[in-house]
């Protein structure tokens, strides 16, 4: 055994020998001595590792805290993030400001006092402009009480707006109970209604019947309330009411059978309306305005005839219509009166025409006649006059200016009509031998009576003749809304036509003017206007409610 030394190493290694051979230390020994002595850059390498974990460690808190945090959010934030309950909250708002506008819209009407929604097919509560123009320069003050009505009232909606055309027709609502003067004065009883139109001392009571008519034949209501109230303004305030008679004695159409409605229209109009048997009376009454003559079928005696020569040269007018098929041909007398006005005698005849544009339904007979420039048509609505078996008047222009009358066309047909003599003929074609072209259906003439003062006109005096060759469109059969010829009626101007040229020859052309149709009554204002309201309030809202549903579900489905 022996030992071997390093001198030049502070430490000796100690081996073991045996039999001359160094024995390696062992592994396991060499290990445990080693252990606890790990090298340096270990170390560092276990420290860094070490504050990685820790930072690591700190980042998975937040990460776990964030992640906390986002699975518990906020319930209610959570709940209104749903597209359901926005989309229902959108609906919601939406028909809130809908009832909000409408509220609002209504209560400003009411402060307003704006005219309501009239709903009526013939603007039957509105008030029309015809009688706008009638009461805007009225200067006296009048009062127009409704006994008995209630503020919902359609008639009394409609005579309020008599107010807003002039702020001197005052309209109020009261009870007969609070207002005994009134019952008194005017018989208003406390259990009936009415209604009084007062100016100063004349007045005029209307009941509720008398702003309703019925048509004869179907026994429609039809309101007529305009008419009459603006009679009536008309009537307490006019100074004098014209007075137009009605010949009879001489034909088959008589005011108390046949024109009825036209009598009503005429008083409406403030004109007052009377029969004339001029056998009786011996001449023409002083007081007439107008002479109307409907188809004379059979010839004027001597009375009648002086009588009406008599008030021509007094500067009388006339308002004549003529039938198609008069059952006389000899009239001298009657021919006599029309002579004085250049107008020869009637030939027994129907016109017909061919052009579809200016007749009724395919049917010549009734026909479209073309206006010419006259005061009596031109404010006319577009659908112009309906003729049925007119005849053709015949004017002798030659003659004219020997008689002093003037000419004005007012009614013609188209260049392609006929003049039918033999009603044999069943073709709806023009004949050979049948007159041809624009036949003459009315006229206006004027005949210089005396000349008066050449520079001042101061005595001039005129006599006025408006003739037409037919006399139906004025008949209840036109004018009554019947179930024979009704479209006449509501879409033609027939009544305007004939009110009109009575008004032309009564000197009051400021009455000349398109009136307002008088339509049947099938529902009020009132009643449309609720359900408009009932609409607004509830069917609208609910329909978006629907639709936003549908949508909702459409949607859902989709994803």
């Amino acid at each position: 055994m022996f030992s071997i030394n390093n001198n030049s190493n502070a430490k000796k290694k100690k081996c073991k020998v045996k039999g001359g051979i160094i024995l390696k230390e062992n592994k396991k020994s060499k290990e445990a001595k080693l252990k606890g002595k790990e090298p340096k850059n270990n170390i560092k390498k276990d420290k860094n590792k070490t504050l990685e974990n820790k930072v690591q460690k700190d980042k998975s808190k937040i990460t776990d805290n964030k992640a906390k945090k986002e699975k518990k959010p906020n319930k209610f934030i959570e709940i209104i993030k749903k597209k359901w309950l926005i989309n229902g909250t959108k609906t919601l708002i939406l028909v809130l400001l809908i009832v909000a506008i409408f509220l609002g819209i209504n209560i400003g009407m009411q402060k307003l006092n704006l005219t309501p929604i009239d709903f009526s097919q013939e603007k039957l509560y509105t008030l029309s402009d015809e009688s706008k123009d009638k009461v805007k320069n009225i200067d006296k003050e009048i009062h127009i009480y409704f006994i008995g009505y209630s503020e919902e009232a359609v008639d009394l909606d409609l005579a309020k707006q008599y107010n807003k055309a002039n702020e001197k027709i005052i309209v109020e609502s009261v009870n007969a109970t609070d207002r005994p003067d009134l019952v008194e004065k005017y018989g208003i009883t406390t259990d009936t209604s009415g209604i009084i139109v007062a100016c100063g001392e004349k007045s005029k009571v209307l009941s509720a019947n008398d702003l309703v008519t019925y048509d004869s034949s179907t026994g429609e209501r039809i309101s007529i309330a305009e008419e009459k109230l603006t009679s009536a303004i008309m009537t307490v305030t006019a100074d004098e009411i014209p007075k137009v008679y009605f010949l009879e004695g001489y034909g088959q159409f008589s005011l108390n059978q046949n024109m009825k409605y036209l009598q009503m229209y005429l008083q409406n109009e403030i004109t007052e309306t009377t029969t004339l048997n001029v056998l009786s009376t011996g001449k023409i009454p002083d007081d007439c305005d107008t002479l109307v003559i409907t188809t004379p079928e059979k010839d004027f005696d001597d009375v009648a005839t002086n009588s009406i020569i008599d008030y021509i040269n007094k500067g009388g007018n006339i308002l004549w219509l003529n039938a198609a098929l008069s059952t006389s041909k000899d009239l001298p007398n009657v021919n006599k009166v029309l002579a004085l006005y250049g107008i020869e005698p009637f030939t027994v005849g129907v016109i017909r025409e061919t052009d579809n544009s200016k007749m009724l339904s395919g049917a010549p007979d009734f026909i479209i006649p073309e206006a010419q420039y006259s005061e009596i048509t031109e404010d006319l609505y577009e659908n112009g006059i309906i003729f049925v078996n007119a005849t053709k008047i015949n004017v002798n222009d030659e003659k004219l200016s020997e008689l002093k009358v003037t000419k004005n066309d007012i009614l013609k047909t188209s260049e392609s009509a006929y003049f039918r003599t033999d009603f044999s003929i069943q073709s709806n074609e023009a004949q050979e031998n049948e007159e041809k072209g624009q036949l003459l259906l009315g006229a206006e003439l004027e005949k210089i009576i005396s000349e008066g003062n050449e520079e001042t006109g101061e005595g001039a005096k005129t006599s006025k003749l408006i003739i037409y060759g037919e006399n139906f469109f004025v008949s209840d059969y036109q004018l009554s809304q019947n179930s024979q010829y009704p479209i006449i009626q509501l879409a033609y101007n027939n009544k305007d036509v004939v009110l009109n040229s009575i008004a032309k020859l009564s000197d009051r052309e400021e009455d000349i003017t398109a009136r307002k149709s008088t339509g049947t009554v099938t529902y009020t204002a009132t009643e449309q206007q609720d359900i408009i309201v009932k609409a607004i309030i509830f069917v609208v809202p609910i329909s978006i409610i629907i639709a936003g549903i549908i949508v909702w579900q459409v949607r859902r489905r989709k994803k």
